[in-house]
């Protein structure tokens, strides 16, 4: 039995998160579509022969912590039928999955015949088959209404590929470049594979298994020690969901109740509203998730991302309730759940660990375009990324990020580059900018929401927009105020403006139609009179505030040309 080394259980930690960080630049390096090259929609992992998280690199942090629960089932679904050289994908929703567009791979690590661990990914493919190409229906009751299921199926084989089930998947599925992008994935985990197997051929079988036990437990004892820090006691929160995608009225609410005992956290979710008989619900993987990332925030950032971290926490979601949707519910939509979820805990948080919990973020509100590029004669889809990111919410200490996109992604989803998006899209590019007033008022400010404006070309364009958070805007924590809405509006060629709202479809959107967007920004903390007068002066010169707002809610007046302060609140 191999002695533990404090030294080596830092090397481990160290070595398992630079492979999964060669994974992801692997796979950044590699695919083709937007939503993975530019935007970095995707995930990468690390795990052992039990499907236990080892590390994981997380630039979509909702979409990391869905790829253990996939690979404990792929383990007890296989059972001992996996060998070297397999190669599974998996998408299904039904078999913890948790979005149906999120395509994971899996590869079995072995070790002189041993199986040791498993190398994965996750990415947001541009299609995945169903009713509406991009895969976003708005109309779906149903999950055979927006995808192609992948339950758990080997393409590879003992290394060897078995081209008749690769092409019953691609035969489902749009677009060509979603084959190219998912034989990338499957080369990230074959980096992933080969550097894990370099790490026990120079280390050894028993010396991992030993560390990576002390690894665990060092890294669980971090995350008691973080939550003995949160007074014991029960803690609730609500959030609401607006609309569902077929009835306008509809309102369904998120309610958990997070009770903290004994070094330990569970989050319950027994009571939230029964699942929609629409698109607008969510998985237990994608939920649960959303609480995982939504935590982590709250506690301390250098702790490693491993079995052991996720250990304390206990995630109660019952089926049937919007949040863990019953088969065969359509849930396309439920990773988008997750800035609800997020609002309710830190609701319900904020007046326990209140220097630790941030007002409201910005929700998401999205656009896919789909059609024709008359440039090249071929199909396209992208999602706009720069126009969906709003705001964070503000801190104690700390103003919000500006323009950081919806909670779920925490700063992982990145723009497009412009030359890109109009080389890859027919689109015109006419404006993306910080939109000014957008940030919730208080003594420290919400996040910047931005703007953006371009004009559709090509053919055939259709355009779905989902998300929310054009009813309740990102609210603010202790006296802070409100950021602002999101909104979308299309002026057509002929001068029409139609103002679509959340889960709209839009089909034959002509060439030539102006799409103007603003995403709006996070909520602010604390008291807005109480925020330094030449802070907010400053703010006015640098177009994130405007004198109006500087007068009327921060009760500062500004001198437009010089940007001075002329009076603040209470002087006469």
């Amino acid at each position: 039995m191999t002695e533990v080394d404090p030294i080596l259980i830092s090397v481990f930690a160290r070595a398992f998160k630079s492979i999964t960080d060669e994974m992801s630049i692997s796979l950044q390096k590699t695919t083709r579509s937007p939503i993975l090259c530019e935007a970095r929609d995707f995930v990468t992992g690390l795990y052992d022969a039990e499907g236990n998280m080892l590390e994981q690199t997380e630039n979509l942090p909702i979409l990391s912590f869905s790829l253990g629960p996939v690979c404990k089932y792929i383990i007890k679904y296989f059972g001992g039928d996996v060998h070297p050289g397999d190669v599974i994908f998996h998408n299904d929703v039904f078999s913890m999955g948790n979005q149906n567009n999120d395509v994971a791979v899996y590869k079995p690590i072995f070790f002189h015949d041993t199986l040791v661990g498993w190398s994965a990914c996750k990415g947001h493919q541009a299609d995945i088959g169903g009713a509406v190409a991009g895969g976003y229906n708005p109309n779906a009751t149903e999950v055979w209404q927006e995808a192609l299921r992948i339950p758990p199926v080997k393409v590879y084989e003992r290394g060897k590929l078995r081209k008749d089930v690769w092409d019953l998947i691609f035969a489902n599925i749009r677009f060509d470049i979603v084959q190219q992008d998912m034989r990338a994935q499957i080369g990230s985990c074959v980096v992933g594979e080969r550097r894990m197997v370099r790490l026990l051929e120079k280390y050894g079988l028993d010396c991992f298994e030993t560390h990576k036990r002390a690894l665990f437990e060092a890294t669980r004892a971090m995350m008691e020690a973080e939550i003995a820090t949160i007074p014991n006691g029960q803690y609730r929160g609500e959030a609401t969901i607006y609309y569902d995608g077929k009835n306008k009225d509809k309102q369904y609410k998120i309610r958990v109740k997070i009770t903290v005992a004994d070094r330990r956290v569970t989050f319950d979710y027994t009571g939230t509203d029964p699942q929609s008989d629409a698109f607008v619900n969510g998985t237990y993987t994608s939920s649960a998730s959303a609480a995982t990332l939504t935590f982590l925030q709250m506690v301390n950032p250098d702790i490693p991302h491993n079995q052991g971290m996720v250990e304390p926490l206990e995630i109660l979601i019952p089926e049937g309730i919007i949040l863990n949707a019953a088969y065969p519910a359509a849930t396309t939509y439920g990773n988008h759940l997750c800035p609800a979820n997020a609002d309710a805990i830190c609701r319900a948080l904020a007046a326990a660990i209140p220097d630790r919990v941030t007002a409201g973020w910005n929700h998401l509100l999205c656009s896919l375009t789909t059609g024709v590029d008359p440039r090249k004669n071929d199909k396209y889809v992208d999602i706009c990324f720069m126009g969906l990111k709003g705001g964070s919410g503000a801190l104690r200490g700390f103003d919000g990020y500006d323009h950081i996109g919806m909670i779920d992604a925490s700063g992982g989803l990145l723009d497009q580059d412009y030359e890109m998006f109009e080389q890859q899209t027919p689109h015109r590019l006419i404006r993306h900018e910080y939109l000014c007033d957008s940030a919730g008022p208080g003594r420290w400010r919400g996040g910047l929401g931005v703007e953006t404006i371009f004009e559709i070309g090509g053919r055939r364009t259709q355009l779905v927009v989902f998300g929310d958070g054009d009813v309740e805007p990102a609210f603010g924590l202790h006296g802070g105020s409100g950021g602002s809405l999101n909104s979308i509006r299309l002026t057509y060629p002929d001068g029409r403006e139609y103002r679509p709202l959340s889960l709209d479809l839009i089909s034959g959107v002509p060439a030539g139609t102006i799409y103007h967007q603003q995403a709006g920004g996070g909520g602010g903390y604390g008291r807005a009179p109480d925020r330094p007068a030449e802070l907010v002066a400053r703010e006015v010169r640098d177009g994130i505030i405007s004198a109006r707002v500087a007068r009327d809610v921060y009760g500062v007046e500004v001198d437009e040309q010089t940007y001075q302060v002329r009076r603040a609140r209470g002087e006469r």
